[in-house]
Order: structure tokens, then sequence, then C-alpha cells
């Protein structure tokens, strides 16, 4: 069977990281967000792969290759401008032929039993699927409308619960009869085309679309920063235990831990699974990392430091005595001596956070710093709840953070005081 991954989107919800890579590309224990949904689709029935790229596409096919890293064959599509998911899949017509195909999102972090429980069910009722998980706050979805197991309607981020909690999982499987409905298609008010609409014309025009119910535990969309945290936990929690680097005498590693291969755990260091290091990582002496902590290629962790439920990009380095908390650190960043993130406020509520510039309520009460790429800071500085730094931003020592960081600016506190003489003895 063969495949369409839709990984054409800016990502613009999960500023700052999408700054400088695309939403897929996004590592999570080791690889991006693609390579464990390539991973997904390989232990299917699939065997060819169209990914249909955009932004920055030249990253997606620089890391995908032909395929043969997961046993497939991939080609690309390329949606030049954003044109809606209806679009993307459009483009997919002359690869798909006559055959029935998967078409699934390109930021989804699944369990494969989703992709082949959808297959069964075409196979079973010989119609078009679309798949549904619950969700806890559907007016963050869209939301599926149901008659017993087929498809009555999709109804966008409603504003009500009333709608229902089954969200569409974006996880799809068509017959090739599906193009003509895409081209029939109009524009939404945003001027894309979407598949949902398409779906829902053809419901109304009498097609019959099976539905596949999936676990909420099995599936996880990455739509905004702070979702990078719970799908990490998740990748971790079904990551194999290894231990394939170095680990010193003195160190202790205690639950489901992966050292990789050329990374190296020094005496002192205390790691509380799950937790994952990649290929090169340099961890303690004397430091600590707690559950759910994720560190990927070259990064340094230095004594006496603390890190939990963090996710680390490749060749970050973050210096003796700081502390990390539920945040997300982009690549090649450098943290001073003594640097914090403040992850919990005083009054207990909730963490906000600007997304593409309105204040979103994460929903969750503990939510640290979320950094883009090549940020410096000097020591002490210190990040309140929910900031997010700008990749290429420097922050100057001593420098307390309250609000977001733009991108390549130098913030620093400036002293009361430059400078005074010495009393007189």
């Amino acid at each position: 069977m063969k495949a369409v991954i839709l990984a054409a989107g800016a990502g613009t919800r999960l500023h700052p990281l999408t700054a400088t890579r695309p939403k897929p590309l996004i590592p999570l224990a080791g690889q991006p967000i693609l390579g464990h949904l390539l991973a997904a689709l390989a232990a299917t029935a699939v065997t060819d792969v169209l990914v249909v790229t955009g932004y920055r596409g030249d990253q997606v096919r620089a890391y995908c290759g032909d395929g043969a890293a997961w046993g497939l064959r991939i080609a690309y599509a390329h949606q030049e401008i954003p044109r809606g998911s209806g679009h993307a899949i459009g483009l997919a017509e002359a690869y798909v032929g006559r055959e029935d195909f998967l078409a699934v999102y390109g930021d989804l972090v699944l369990d494969p039993a989703v992709l082949s429980s959808t297959v069964r069910v075409h196979a079973r009722t010989g119609l078009s699927v679309l798949t549904v998980v619950p969700v806890a706050d559907p007016m963050q979805y869209g939301i599926v409308s149901l008659q017993g197991d087929r498809v009555v309607a999709i109804v966008e981020k409603p504003s009500a619960a009333a709608v229902g909690r089954l969200a569409n999982a974006g996880v799809y499987l068509f017959p090739p009869e599906v193009f003509p409905a895409i081209q029939r298609t109009p524009p939404s008010p945003r001027g894309e085309v979407e598949v949902t609409d398409t779906i829902t014309q053809l419901v109304q025009q009498g097609t019959a679309f099976a539905v596949n119910r999936v676990s909420s535990e099995a599936w996880m969309d990455v739509g905004r920063p702070w979702d990078l945290l719970e799908a990490n936990r998740w990748v971790l929690e079904r990551a194999p235990a290894e231990i394939l680097g170095t680990v010193e005498d003195g160190a202790h590693l205690r639950g489901r831990v992966h050292v990789a291969d050329g990374a190296t755990v020094r005496a002192g260091a205390y790691l509380e699974g799950p937790v994952f290091l990649g290929g090169g990582c340099d961890v303690g002496p004397n430091c600590y990392l707690r559950p759910c902590t994720s560190l990927e290629r070259d990064v340094r962790i230095g004594n006496g430091c603390e890190v939990k439920n963090s996710l680390v990009l490749e060749g970050t380095h973050i210096a003796h005595l700081a502390y990390v908390g539920d945040s997300v650190i982009g690549a090649r960043c450098n943290f001073g001596a003594g640097s914090t993130t403040a992850n919990l406020r005083l009054d207990r509520a909730t963490v906000r956070v600007h997304v593409k510039g309105v204040a979103v309520d994460s929903g969750r009460q503990k939510l640290g710093v979320l950094m883009g790429d090549d940020v410096a800071t000097g020591v002490g500085v210190h990040f309140m709840p929910g900031v997010t730094v700008g990749a290429g931003a420097w922050i100057g020592p001593n420098t307390t953070v309250y609000t977001d960081v733009l991108p390549h600016t130098f913030v620093r506190q400036k002293p009361d005081v430059l400078s005074e003489p010495r009393p007189s003895s």
C-alpha cells in the first residue's frame, strides 16, 4: 500500500523551534517526529510513501532521502505555497494512480496500531476511513459527528463541547475517487482547500465514510510548543532502554534509560528514567537528570546541574549549577553557570504562553522556557515561566527574563551603578 505524508506546513504555532526547521523535523528521543512516523508506516503494510513538502522542504528531503533507512521507497511532491490539506493530498494523484492509499498529517506521534487498524477497517467495510480519537478540549480540533460507525459531519474547532469529543486524528484511507472531489472543493475562508471540507461534501452527497476509533493513549498531535513535552514523554515511555555508551563507576541509572553509543555519563550523575542520551552527550559529574528528559546529540550537562522533563536539542551546553525544568531548549544554545528556568508561578495558576502574538493558556501548571536555536546566556540568568526566547538571542549576565525575547536581540539588565570608588580603609 502507498501512503501520503503531509509535511508542508510552516508550523508557526511552534515558534521559536520552527523558525529554523520544519515541524516534522523536531527531534524526540533521537529521531524527528517524521522519523517516528515513517517507522510506524514501515510497521504496517505500507511500502511506498509520498512526502509532500513545503516550508524548508530541502531539510525534509535531506533527512528522509530515498527511504531506505526505514525499508521504504520515498518520493516527493512540493507545495510551493500553503494551499491547504486537500490541495496537498491532491498533489499525490499521479503518484497514487488507481490505488487506495493512506494519508497522514506529518506532525503526529502515534502507535503503528493506529495505522494498521485504519487499514483493517477499510478492508472490512470497503469504504473510505476517517480515524477519530477522544480529546479533552474539543475546541482545539476538528470534531467528527457520527451515526453509528459512519461519519455525518466534521465541525472545525467548535465553540462548545456539546458537539462532541471525537476529534479528527489526521489519518485517512481514501480511494483514488477522492481526487476529483478535491478539485471540486472550494477554498475555505482562509483561502485554502481543506480535506475536511472535501469529506463533508462527499458525505452530504451520499458517500459513506467508515470511522476508526483509536485510543488517546495511542495518538498525539503536536500543535503547540508545550505539546512537545507530552510528545517527548510519550516517545520516551516506549523507547528501548539500552546502555551503549560509557557509564563511569559511581554513576547511578534507574528505570528506563537509553545511553547512545558515544555518550558518556560521569561519576556522581544520577539518571532517573525515562531518559534519553543521544550520541556524543557528556553528562556530569554530579548532576541529576529527572524523568522525561531527552538530550539529543552532543549535549553537554555540567557539574551540579539538574534537568527535569525537558527536551534539549543537539549541541547545546548547559553549564554547571544550572536548573532546567519543563522546558524545550533549541540546538547549539549555551547556558552560563547558574542559569535557571522557573517553571511554576507563585500563585500556582496555569502558565500562559504567547502563540502567534496571542496569550494562550497552556493548561500546564508547570512550564519553563521555550527557546530557539543558538541562544547564549551569561552567568546567573533566570527565565520566568512560559517565556519564549527567539533564535540567536543573547541574554546578559544576572538578567531576569520576564517577557518574550525576539530573535537575534541582546537583552541585559542594566546595573544601577556601573562603578563606584572603593571605601577608604
